[in-house]
């Protein structure tokens, strides 16, 4: 049997950020991956690094993540380009809640610019007439989500940590885990494995939340910033079974992301036409010139939901060296540096940069408010 400091179970972009930042810390990492590195939930995000203000503990997290995001704004492998963030008003009752957005931003570290009718169009010729404003956050950033997992889980091997390719974890130990052929590894364990939480950690309640996500041909200078529509918190934090959202993104290559769409109680992978066409309504309704141009690509994925939109970060009770790092939703490409930093701070004792305990899995499992 191998003994490890950490086995972390999932190599999505959270379990890789995991691996990176323990290995960092001196710690003897294994990561067990059945299918390809940020071949889940990864490989099917938009890959959008951006601070939702809607709730104060996905904002703190949001805004220590972008913070360690940084220090990959050179690296080639990251694909990581600063567009910034356009969040789009309507009309004139949008556009006022735009200041009290900008105050809470800046109470995290986070600086945004109020934009009128005139800025707006500026910055986005293409935007159809007759918005009123909205806000800009300009350093925020657009990264490849598959290529980021894979650096990170190769720093971590670099440093000693070995990746179990190929492997499942088919249950937990009193000391560990037990993989598919029979392999036992002994050491603390983070199950970081997104929406197959449940198989391993059934008493957190987790389900899946399906997207489908549409990519443009190559057409630079259609789209200059990440666009969101304001109200864009509402669909992605609502609790509707269906609903849609306006967010469309320029690519590095020149290509256009078009989202977004949320599902709950569905889990199969085929592409959605009824919602697809509302999806894609939502986006030429703000972008008329977009109707001109040729798709490539739909594809769909599944974001792994906790019940309170709140991902699980921390020991899990009533488990005897268990960590969960899990359920991030949609934002778990933006917030991955910072769980791992979490994760890595629990494990070693230290203080962490913000407040842990909004994001313990204990309020699943007590009922504790969270």
């Amino acid at each position: 049997m191998t003994t490890y400091d950490l086995i972390i179970v999932g190599a999505g972009i959270v379990g890789a950020a995991c691996a990176e930042a323990a290995s960092g810390a001196g710690l003897r990492v294994a990561l067990v991956e059945p299918g390809p590195i940020g071949g889940g939930a990864t490989a099917a995000a938009m890959g959008h690094l951006v601070a939702m203000d809607d709730d104060p503990a996905e904002l703190a997290l949001s805004a220590y993540s972008l913070r360690l995001w940084e220090q990959y704004a050179q690296l080639d492998d990251a694909e990581f380009s600063r567009c910034g963030t356009l969040w789009v008003a309507r009309n004139a009752r949008e556009l006022a809640a735009v200041p009290a957005k900008i105050e809470r931003l800046a109470a995290a570290g986070l600086h945004a610019d109020y934009v009128d009718a005139a800025q707006l169009y500026q910055l986005e010729p293409n935007l159809v007439r007759g918005l009123a404003g909205g806000m800009r956050v300009a350093r925020e950033a657009v990264v490849y989500p598959p290529r980021v997992a894979r650096y990170l889980v190769h720093q971590a091997c670099q440093r000693g940590g070995h990746l179990h390719a190929g492997r499942k974890v088919a249950a937990l130990t009193s000391d560990g885990v037990r993989l598919d052929d029979g392999t036992a590894l002994s050491g603390p364990v983070l199950v970081a494995n997104g929406v197959d939480l449940p198989q391993l950690l059934p008493e957190l309640p987790m389900r899946p939340r399906k997207g489908q996500l549409v990519i443009t041909d190559r057409y630079p200078g259609v789209v200059n910033h990440q666009l969101l529509a304001l109200d864009y918190a509402d669909s992605a934090h609502g609790d509707a079974d269906t609903s849609v959202a306006f967010n469309v993104q320029p690519r590095p290559t020149g290509q256009i992301l078009i989202g977004s769409s949320r599902q709950f109680n569905v889990s199969d992978r085929e592409v959605s036409l009824p919602l697809l066409r509302q999806m894609l309504a939502q986006a030429f309704a703000f972008l008329p010139a977009l109707r001109e141009l040729q798709a490539i690509r739909i594809w769909t994925g599944l974001r792994p939901a906790t019940p309170d939109g709140r991902p699980y970060i921390g020991p899990v009770p009533g488990r005897r060296n268990v960590w969960v790092a899990a359920g991030h939703e949609g934002l778990g490409v933006t917030t991955a540096l910072g769980t791992a930093r979490l994760i890595v701070d629990g494990l070693l004792g230290s203080t962490p940069a913000i407040d842990p305990a909004p994001y313990l899995p204990d309020r699943a499992i007590t009922g504790r408010a969270a």
